[in-house]
């Protein structure tokens, strides 16, 4: 049963956005590895020959608390490696332990250069499936299945490898202090890419177990988080550590799925609230809102996005007006306007797929023959508010598995709206950021559909426009809300003023 507070369904973006940068943090899908020394060294990318049987297991803990485990699985083939990953992980959202499992199957040549891959993952309510073939140059992603199979191209820069294998390559790798090695990834969860730099910092000894290490310790930066590897003098990775507690430890296939916190320890959205000091009453009222915001410096985050339409962001401050609806649209649905810049928010995407047969079936009974956007917008987020169980989803959201489970939290509410508004011929995007709620702004997911102008929209709180207190940070899919995670833990806000008419307005004189 969804948690209702205060009258209001509230719901986190993090239970897809985390877990999906969890799971590039374990090592899903990397492109090829260039590995660096300092000026002089002779270090080579030389494959290592594996001839049996392989497996690794960690325990994750978040916190100190055990949460989850994963296990690494290779074997030799003929002309390269099988490898498997498995993750299991329990965690504490709204107070309900949720299960998650996600397995990726591989097959790489002797180089550990990828063939093909699999992915799946399952976390009660929703099965997630991705799969991709590399043919030269592109990589041909699938998703979904039978009806709902999909498939699209990306292009790769170079052969890509298999996260499961980096920890062989170490192992081929003369490692000192100094060394610089270079990884460029694409994680297939999120369609994202990004280049991160390995350092090995220092030599420093290591406890597991009882056991004293002498472990290399290696640093990297993703996101704004800095992750820690340490390694044996052989390349097998100890420890990891990054952001928010997380810690994996090299462990035993005895051990590693023993003794997982029952509750998943710490709740997961309370972990990620940013709290301020002063109350924000009936936020749904409110027509203006003024923050001070600090602890942005060192993201990923593109400040500069944050001025435009209901918000305006200069030197730190960030004031936010509440939206006047217009009556009628500008113009009738379908958008058509040749060559627009609205036309990006028209087409399907990765896990919007506004093009497909069932989404603009269900777009189409809604609307009947509504041409106005207003009204057309309006009637779709009634309808996705009404028809989805709300509740807490551990899953990489799709338009498609949202239709079909009827059932989610923000991000989820957020992406079939999305997906129904542009099916229907309105231009839609994803927004990301924070509302308020219990003196605490929580990570959020809702839309904004242009009907002439760009306009908020909260199918999981059935707000149009949304109440202020909705802060966006990001516009865009996953492999741009990923992004949010150089803000989490150091996001500080000060509410200075705000009012709920021009008469009734509570400032602080700043």
């Amino acid at each position: 049963m969804a948690k209702i507070i205060k009258g209001r369904y509230l719901f986190n973006l993090l239970g897809a956005v985390i877990i999906a940068i969890w799971l590039v943090m374990l090592g899903i899908l990397v492109k090829k590895t260039e590995f660096k020394g300092q000026p002089g060294e002779n270090i080579t990318n030389s494959a290592m020959s594996v001839d049996s049987i392989q497996r690794e297991w960690k325990e994750i803990f978040l916190n100190d608390k055990k949460v989850g485990y994963s296990v690494d699985l290779i074997r030799p083939i003929e002309q390269g490696y099988y490898i498997q990953e498995e993750i299991f992980l329990k965690l504490n959202l709204m107070g309900m332990g949720m299960g998650l499992y996600a397995i990726t199957y591989s097959n790489v040549d002797e180089r550990f250069i990828l063939k093909d891959f699999s992915f799946k993952m399952n976390s009660g309510v929703v099965n997630y499936n991705i799969s991709g073939r590399v043919e030269g140059n592109q990589m041909l992603i699938r998703t979904g299945e039978g009806r709902r199979r999909k498939t699209e191209s990306i292009s790769l820069s170079e052969p890509p490898m298999i996260g499961a294998g980096i920890e062989y390559l170490f192992k081929t790798l003369k490692i000192d202090v100094g060394n610089i090695y270079k990884l460029p990834f694409f994680d297939p969860s999120t369609m994202a890419q990004k280049e991160i730099l390995f350092k090995v910092v220092s030599r420093e000894p290591l406890k597991i177990n009882k056991i004293t290490y002498e472990a290399f310790r290696v640093e990297t930066e993703m996101w704004g988080n800095i992750m820690t590897f340490w390694l044996d003098e052989n390349g097998t990775i100890l420890k990891e550590e990054g952001f928010m507690g997380l810690v994996m430890i090299k462990s035993s296939a005895a051990n590693a799925p023993m003794n997982i916190e029952g509750g998943g320890g710490e709740d997961f959205y309370e972990m990620t609230a940013v709290p301020v000091e002063r109350h924000l009453p009936n936020t749904s009222r409110l027509n203006y809102l003024k923050l001070k915001v600090d602890g942005v410096d060192g993201s990923d985050i593109d400040i500069a996005a944050w001025d435009g339409g209901r918000q305006r962001y200069n030197y730190g401050i960030m004031e936010i007006n509440r939206e006047e609806m217009p009556l009628k649209s500008s113009y009738s649905i379908p958008y058509e306007i040749p060559d627009d810049d609205l036309a990006p928010f028209l087409k399907s995407e990765f896990n919007i797929e506004s093009d497909s047969d069932e989404i603009r079936e269900m777009a189409a009974n809604i609307l009947g023959k509504e041409k106005d956007a207003v009204v057309a917008s309006e009637r779709l987020m009634n309808w996705v508010y009404h028809n989805l169980d709300k509740r807490p989803v551990i899953s990489v959201p799709s338009s498609l598995d949202v239709l079909r489970t009827r059932a989610g939290d923000c991000n989820e509410h957020a992406t079939l709206l999305t997906a129904l508004l542009r099916a229907s011929g309105i231009p839609a995007r994803l927004s990301v950021g924070l509302v308020y709620s219990r003196n605490k702004f929580f990570y959020h997911a809702w839309t904004e559909a242009y009907v002439g102008e760009w306009i908020s929209m909260d199918a999981t709180l059935n707000q149009l426009p949304a109440d202020v207190s909705h802060i966006r940070l990001i516009s865009g899919n996953l492999d741009k809300q990923i992004e949010i995670m150089g803000l989490i833990g150091k996001l500080k806000l000060e509410v200075l003023n705000f009012e709920y008419d021009r008469s009734n307005r509570l400032d602080e004189g700043i």
